[in-house]
């Protein structure tokens, strides 16, 4: 874009707020390294030496990143995890020997022994593919480190900037400082790509899926509203920074109601300590999805219940008081959990996950017994943050299985049970299911991407997994519907819940709870307590009946003005 040109770039609104800041383009991918010549054979041991020392220096980098003091711990994971990936012994090795049997040059022969296991990662799907982008960043700062070029990623930010790229490594966004990086554009991505929720969770302003973010010159002043979904050129001498007329409310005046009287809880998306503080911050009134996961994921050995007990009661503190809904471990072929010892499948996605791993029908008898662990150890926790405990199992399809989870527990002593509705079967079997259950919350994240058969994670079908998707937001109604007769609470913790807009749609379908990241609240409850029911019952009559997801985002807007 030319600085005597103006134009609206749309795209798909990621994360709420606007700012006004100079471009500041990330640096694409290196590229695939040359192929030859060979190198020839009296040099090629001294050649494949250099591999292992580029792997470490490149750990090394990573590591003091992860230890930075403040950093959440969710990041460090990642970031440490992803350090672990340059000294993998399995990619080190495959590329050493690509160099002693070949000749390959040390950079090609990381990026081909690389190539292999990110298409391996990305055919398994799921939580699998997830990490194929970060072998691939892994890959690229060895082959930079190699080259002796500077590593891809973001750049230093000298000041308030946009920063504008093809896409992130959920690394690079995780570490980003607010103060500085004002706002995301990412030319390809969904609103639930791993880069979207962590925009989300920093409060950072964020449009992805924009093709004509490519063509953004460096410098540029632009506009990125990440509530609407587009980026405006603006003229020199605009003030740079957030803006604040965008950036709307920061607590929830809870509790929150429709103009008439209509009780909607506000309530988190947590995963750990930090978490539960900046929820607490915000006003909001519980947690309705607390994550259990990261816990497992990176354990060799099922953790003691002692520990597990501890790590819930520290996780709760925050919100004493208040209700907090925990999710069970969401584990299984595209989730690995190394204790676990689960063999591969063929299409992890669809395999044995969630709640499936852990069933007395379908578990072996010692993995059954790792879900008895943790509800007991989730009830002692809660006793000891003081905390009001529901506890919800992912993946449940039918009605059957949702009574055997609420059997155990409620042996273990938790008083209000529920499932997760995340595949369109639960929502077909919504009459028999609901009459089992105490409550249900939909993950509208993984309800979309089996509804369309399309990996959330995967760029090129980023369209399909919007949840403004009017096919999903049938299936909510049909949900609702049916909760109504069974007086059934429904709640939505998916990213949906994030969208103010949408938020309203959810509550005018009978939608009783909305749960998203912290700093997606003050917006959302503010949107949900400016309308009357009848409003937002408008709002998704409209929503449903739409063609496809433009419509349905439009319709929404001339309803709620």
């Amino acid at each position: 874009m030319t600085s005597t040109e103006t134009a609206t770039l749309p795209g798909t609104p990621a994360s709420a707020g606007a700012a006004v800041g100079p471009v500041v383009r990330v640096p694409e991918p290196l590229g695939e390294p040359p192929a030859g010549p060979a190198v020839p054979e009296d040099r090629r041991e001294v050649e494949a030496a250099r591999i292992a020392p580029a792997g470490s220096a490149v750990s090394a980098r990573m590591m003091d990143t992860a230890g930075t003091p403040g950093l959440a711990k969710e990041v460090s994971d990642v970031l440490y995890a992803t350090a672990m990936m340059a000294e993998d012994p399995s990619l080190l090795e495959a590329a050493q020997e690509l160099v002693r049997d070949h000749g390959t040059p040390a950079p090609r022969a990381v990026y081909e022994s690389a190539a292999r296991f990110v298409a391996a990662l990305q055919a398994a799907g799921g939580y699998m593919a997830e990490r194929a982008g970060d072998v691939a960043d892994v890959r690229d700062r060895v082959v930079a480190e190699l080259l002796g070029v500077p590593a891809p990623g973001v750049p230093v930010l000298d000041g308030p900037s946009v920063l504008v790229a093809k896409d992130l490594a959920p690394a690079d966004t995780a570490t980003l400082d607010p103060a500085t990086a004002l706002a995301l554009v990412t030319v390809e991505g969904g609103p639930t790509s791993h880069t979207a929720i962590l925009a989300r969770s920093l409060g950072i302003p964020a449009v992805v899926g924009c093709p004509g973010a490519a063509g953004l010159d460096e410098g540029t002043l632009v506009r990125v509203d990440g509530t609407v979904g587009e980026v405006v050129e603006v003229p020199a001498g605009t003030a740079v920074g957030a803006d604040l007329a965008a950036a709307g409310p920061t607590s929830v005046a809870g509790p929150v109601t429709t103009t008439d009287g209509r009780r909607i809880a506000i309530v988190a998306n947590i995963a750990d300590a930090k978490d539960a503080a900046r929820a607490a911050g915000v006003g909001a009134e519980g947690v309705g999805l607390l994550r259990t996961e990261l816990t497992f994921l990176s354990a060799a050995t099922e953790p003691t219940a002692q520990d597990q007990r501890a790590g819930y009661a520290a996780t709760m503190a925050p919100l004493a008081g208040r209700p907090i809904t925990l999710r069970t471990l969401d584990a299984g072929a595209d989730k690995p959990v190394p204790f676990l010892n689960m063999a591969p499948e063929v299409n992890p996605a669809l395999g044995v996950r969630g709640q499936r791993v852990f069933d007395e029908v379908s578990a072996a008898p010692d993995r059954a017994s790792v879900l008895d662990r943790q509800l007991a150890a989730a009830v002692g926790g809660a006793a000891d943050a003081g905390v009001e405990l529901k506890v919800m199992a992912p993946m449940i399809s039918t009605a059957d299985e949702a009574r055997r989870f609420v059997a155990r527990a409620r042996a273990a002593g938790v008083d209000q049970v529920g499932v997760m509705i995340e595949v369109p079967a639960a929502v077909l079997n919504a009459p028999e299911l609901l009459a089992e259950v105490d409550f249900v919350s939909v993950g509208t994240n993984d309800l979309t991407q089996y509804v369309f058969a399309a990996d959330r994670q995967s760029g090129p079908l980023a369209a399909f997994n919007d949840p403004w998707q009017p096919a999903v937001l049938r299936l909510l109604d049909q949900l609702c519907r049916a909760a109504e007769i069974t007086g059934t609470p429904v709640g939505v913790c998916g990213e949906a819940a994030a969208d103010p807009a949408l938020a309203v749609v959810l509550v005018g379908l009978g939608v009783t709870s909305l749960s998203a990241a912290a700093s997606a609240l003050p917006a959302v409850a503010a949107r949900v307590a400016s309308v009357d029911l009848a409003t937002a019952q408008r709002a998704a009559r409209v929503a449903v009946a739409a063609r496809d997801v433009a419509s349905a985002r439009a319709a929404v807007r001339d309803v709620l003005g």
